[in-house]
């Protein structure tokens, strides 16, 4: 696999507009720890540093550009660059550029499904950005991420996907019904250390939603947005 990411990598970045001098660094940006343990006599890191890199960058280029584009105050600014850097945004952006299929990952991981983790897609999104940036600098790093990225930030303004779901999903209910929208765990699964929960979100004894993640509060927040797709239903 690696081999067809060395073939395939100018190709595959020039499509992007990213010219690429040092090959063996965005190399290392797809390289996910488990493969490494797994080919040891592979002379690389991972890609662990370039995301630590690529996260910094990304929040500076995500800051200025909402700064010069919005007159607005600093909560807002903060809620749509939280929407933008998401571990779901940035996964999503890495499927739809077909950067996945190269994410150089363990057999095991593999066939856990690890290509398809949104939180390995969205650090494979950062490690990029951080390759790009050693390579070819900021401004290079800034046009790639205003044109893999920022283009999806009409669309999250316009869905309203910037603000917090369980915050949202309250005013609707208080403004619409004049109820307060209750939680309940519907179920736990898995070890102490590794649990996942269940949650439903409910207005009066009407069930709105249902989420699953690895705290209460993130199962939470899924439920809430499951919660206001379905809100007109109880209109």
């Amino acid at each position: 696999m690696i081999d067809k990411l060395r073939r395939d990598l100018h190709q595959l970045f020039a499509g992007f507009g990213v010219k690429v001098d040092n090959p063996d660094l965005m190399i290392r940006a797809f390289i996910h720890r488990s493969y490494l343990n797994e080919n040891r006599g592979i002379d690389s890191e991972h890609n662990e540093r370039l995301e630590f890199l690529g996260d910094a960058v990304l929040e500076l280029v995500t800051t200025e550009y909402l700064y010069r584009r919005f007159s607005r105050d600093e909560g807002v600014l903060t809620n749509l660059r939280s929407a933008l850097v998401k571990t779901e945004t940035l996964s999503e952006t890495i499927k739809d550029l077909g950067l996945s299929d190269y994410l150089l990952v363990s057999r095991g991981e593999l066939k856990s499904g690890g290509r398809e983790r949104t939180s390995l897609q969205a650090n494979l999104y950062e490690a990029i950005i951080g390759a790009i940036y050693l390579d070819q600098g900021i401004e290079q790093a800034r046009a790639f991420i205003t044109t893999t990225l920022l283009s999806r930030l009409d669309q999250i303004v316009s869905s309203k996907a910037y603000l917090d779901p369980k915050s949202h999903f309250q005013e609707l209910s208080q403004q619409y019904y004049n109820l307060t929208p209750t939680y309940q765990v519907l179920e736990e699964t898995g070890p102490d250390h590794d649990k996942v929960f269940t949650v439903g979100v409910f207005i009066g004894e009407k069930r709105l939603g249902v989420g699953k993640g690895t705290s209460k509060q993130s199962a939470q927040q899924t439920a809430a947005e499951d919660g206001l797709n379905n809100l007109p239903n109880l209109k």
